[in-house]
């Protein structure tokens, strides 16, 4: 319980710091940005190792995609990959509730790295040009996306139907998927007791062709990332 409040107050009063030290950048370059993006990232890794004796392993480097436009689609059990992949791949693009944007310097932030909102289970004219928008971003930019198929945290032991979005978003875009499955809620889960001298592994997974439809891409999609997941838990 100890170990659990220091790493809460330490990791978000760092947040907090790097947050307002990084004010300036509103009016900056949004490159300028993402570098506190990409430090919080940094931190969430040291708060972990240092304070919950956490080790963190990326598994399959390798299959990391170099040479053409990608999207990536993360397991999504924990805070963890939401801040951390920032360090692994070229600030990623997230697609967020819209909700987020209003809170108050972080929503300003979301903002200024080029977060993609959405209102949820909402029929709205935003929504309805929600694809579009996606496939405008993407294109023009040297970032993936990410997305996380799951929809929202799950506890590591469940296995929900991945949303159709996600197969919509690989149809839409036409470039390759990154899979990523990750273990993190042996850590930190979505509720709950955090656990110390454990492992989270980022497992980087066999890229997908932009050659399915986007009924076999879903399939294809959830089975490999469950599997992995089977494997590491």
């Amino acid at each position: 319980m100890i170990r659990n409040l220091v790493f809460s107050i330490i990791f978000f009063a760092g947040i907090i710091i790097i947050s307002i030290v990084f004010l300036p950048a509103l009016i900056l370059p949004q490159k300028v940005t993402l570098i506190g993006g990409k430090l919080m990232g940094h931190w969430a890794g040291f708060c972990l190792k240092f304070f919950l004796t956490t080790k963190i392993i990326i598994k399959g480097k390798e299959n990391i995609i170099t040479d053409q436009k990608f999207f990536i689609a993360a397991s999504h059990q924990s805070m963890f990959e939401t801040f951390y992949l920032q360090t692994i791949f070229n600030s990623p693009v997230f697609i967020l509730k819209k909700e987020l944007l209003l809170i108050p310097i972080f929503g300003w932030y979301l903002k200024k790295i080029g977060s993609i909102s959405i209102k949820r289970n909402k029929v709205s004219k935003e929504n309805l040009n929600f694809f579009d928008d996606i496939k405008k971003i993407i294109l023009k930019s040297s970032r993936p996306l990410i997305i996380f198929p799951q929809g929202t945290r799950v506890l590591p032991n469940e296995r929900p139907s991945f949303k159709k979005g996600a197969s919509r978003i690989y149809e839409e875009l036409n470039i390759c998927c990154q899979p990523l499955a990750i273990n993190s809620g042996n850590v930190w889960p979505k509720k709950g007791t955090k656990n110390s001298n454990k492992t989270i592994t980022i497992s980087i997974l066999e890229p997908i062709q932009p050659n399915y439809t986007k009924e076999e891409f879903i399939k294809i999609l959830e089975k490999n990332i469950y599997s992995e997941l089977d494997i590491l838990n």
